[in-house]
């Protein structure tokens, strides 16, 4: 069985990014504490983007595609407002679904 990833990508302002890691911290366990997900990870991206701006990359594992599409149904509507009420049109985000189809690992000794 393949894993799903709802991969949201936020691009903000430097000047919000502190206030917007911070309300990370709360966000991040919100939507975990759905129970359709089995866990998340906040990424920064490396690339710079020419205007400055921040990007950063929250990828969620959802337990399976029926669970992600009930947290679409039935909670992503009501977690975006927070954030939109919170931040406005200062961090953009779009959001993107992807299907894991195989992974890869080294074993260090």
């Amino acid at each position: 069985m393949s894993s799903i990833i709802y991969n949201v990508t936020c691009n903000m302002s430097p000047s919000v990014e502190k206030e917007w890691l911070e309300w990370m911290n709360e966000h991040i366990p919100k939507v975990l504490s759905t129970g359709l997900f089995l866990e998340a990870r906040l990424t920064r991206v490396l690339i710079k983007e020419n205007d400055g701006a921040s990007t950063f990359s929250i990828q969620y594992k959802a337990i399976d595609r029926k669970s992600l599409d009930k947290y679409i149904n039935e909670h992503s509507d009501t977690l975006r407002r927070e954030g939109f009420e919170k931040f406005g049109d200062s961090v953009l985000s779009f959001r993107t679904e992807l299907e894991v189809i195989d992974e890869y690992r080294v074993n260090i000794n």
